[in-house]
């Protein structure tokens, strides 16, 4: 009588991503009407999403740090547990983060030695399940290690957030491929103008480049409160309709 074959690691692998790909799957919420509609209720927990900043200006940089500040920050209230910061550098500005809704108490931080060592302790994080979040900062990362922390973060129902950092002015971080199941480009903008002399609560451009199972669009927000809580500029609410699919145009 001949022997069953068995299935390989990858195709099982390959099971496990399908078989979360068609079951319901919690949200994270961005609590913006016209965001949330067009993710189907909000981001996908179990999966690991990818921000980069429009430019390599320091503004932008930190307009994506801060928008994966806010998601941390919700999350973390949710579940009230910590959201592990894993970077090589030590450029971490706490009361900026606090500002977005995610207080120095709330965050572990990890500063391994390079992006190698940084992967490997991002996929420990999410199988131990400790940290309510993990945000990651890395330069590179090969579409082998991003199926890796995919997978990892479906089966464990655990948000990645991985902030992929321009190495240089003319290199995009998404021309390489991932297995991200979002990727966004995020940007600051000009603020609204006041009545008087001061400073108004930031605004970013928001570009989806790429979701799975949905369509790319671009929006204007005013950035994370101190409740990490996103809002939609009153001038462009009623415009916010006309601004989907502009993505597709930002993404070529």
């Amino acid at each position: 009588m001949n022997a069953v074959p068995q299935p390989s690691p990858t195709a099982l692998a390959q099971l496990r991503v399908i078989a979360t790909s068609t079951a319901d799957c919690r949200s994270l919420p961005f609590h913006v009407e016209t965001l949330d509609s067009r993710l189907g209720g909000g981001l996908r927990a179990g999966a690991l999403h990818e921000v980069a900043p429009s430019t390599a200006s320091l503004a932008d940089d930190a307009a994506a740090t801060l928008f994966l500040a806010g998601i941390a920050a919700r999350e973390a209230r949710s579940v009230r547990a910590p959201v592990l910061w894993v970077s090589c550098r030590n450029d971490l500005y706490a009361p900026g983060l606090a500002q977005a809704g995610l207080c120095a108490a709330d965050v572990i931080h990890a500063q391994p030695r390079d992006d190698a060592a940084l992967l490997a302790v991002v996929e420990d994080a999410v199988r131990d399940g400790t940290p309510s979040a993990v945000v990651a900062e890395a330069s590179k990362v090969s579409m082998v290690a991003t199926r890796r922390l995919q997978l990892a973060a479906a089966e464990a129902d655990f948000p990645v957030l991985l902030l992929r950092r321009q190495r240089r002015r003319a290199i995009d971080p998404f021309t390489e491929p991932s297995a991200a199941w979002t990727r966004w480009r995020v940007g600051s903008a000009p603020s609204a103008r006041l009545a008087v002399a001061g400073v108004g609560r930031a605004r970013w451009s928001l570009v989806l480049v790429r979701q799975r199972n949905g369509q790319p669009f671009s929006m204007l927000v005013e950035g994370c409160d101190e409740t990490g809580r996103l809002a939609v500029p009153a001038v462009s609410a009623h415009r916010a309709a006309e601004t989907a699919g502009t993505g597709r145009l930002a993404a070529a």
